[in-house]
């Protein structure tokens, strides 16, 4: 029986651009089971101590663009540091997600256009337009995805996903979580590929 990940993250997050490609690399290597959630981001970094970013102190806005540059760099992708649309409300884009979930298609292609659009093309996430388009470029029925997107039950599990996440000891996003054990952020994929690799049981904060 194949390893199944718990992958939380918010579609507006730069970390979960900069790791989704390289993530999915590693599943696909391991023949694991991906098990797509997306978080409200702001109710997990609170619920860990953390701030939005806006609030945080100047030497830690401006290491966090120092980190920023420095990934882009080792996972050799474009990223604009200072996108025209950024911070934005993740709901649109996330709950898309959801719904193509609920639907049963394959979200990985559409998520990575949408983190796309933000940190390399300038484009406006919140925007519905935006996401129609970027939902028909993956030969998605735009509205029909759309509507579902605003349904109560994509409301209700967005929450719980939510909660599964703080429940899990994640202090933000990207997440990876494998036996119970959680891995926090994009640069610890390599720490989750060793993990599968050997097989080794899962640390337990003892």
């Amino acid at each position: 029986m194949s390893a199944t990940v718990d992958y939380f993250f918010s579609l507006v997050s730069p970390y979960a651009y900069l790791g989704h490609e390289e993530f999915l690399q590693v599943a696909r290597e391991y023949g694991v089971s991906v098990r797509y959630r997306p978080v409200r981001m702001l109710e997990v970094f609170k619920a860990a101590g953390g701030v939005p970013l806006g609030q945080r102190p100047p030497s830690r806005q401006r290491y966090r663009l120092v980190e920023l540059s420095r990934w882009r760099e080792i996972r050799e992708l474009p990223l604009n540091l200072h996108p025209a649309f950024f911070p934005v409300d993740a709901a649109l884009v996330d709950q898309t997600a959801i719904a193509l979930l609920r639907a049963e298609a394959d979200p990985a292609d559409y998520m990575l256009s949408t983190l796309r659009a933000l940190w390399v093309e300038d484009r406006n996430l919140a925007d519905r337009g935006t996401v129609a388009e970027l939902l028909a470029r993956h030969g998605h029925d735009p509205e029909a995805v759309l509507s579902l997107a605003s349904s109560e039950a994509v409301v209700d599990e967005y929450q719980r996903n939510t909660e599964a996440a703080i429940a899990a000891d994640l202090p933000g996003v990207p997440g990876y979580v494998l036996a119970g054990e959680p891995f926090w952020g994009q640069d610890r994929i390599e720490h989750l590929e060793r993990a599968l690799r050997t097989g080794r049981a899962p640390h337990r904060p003892t």
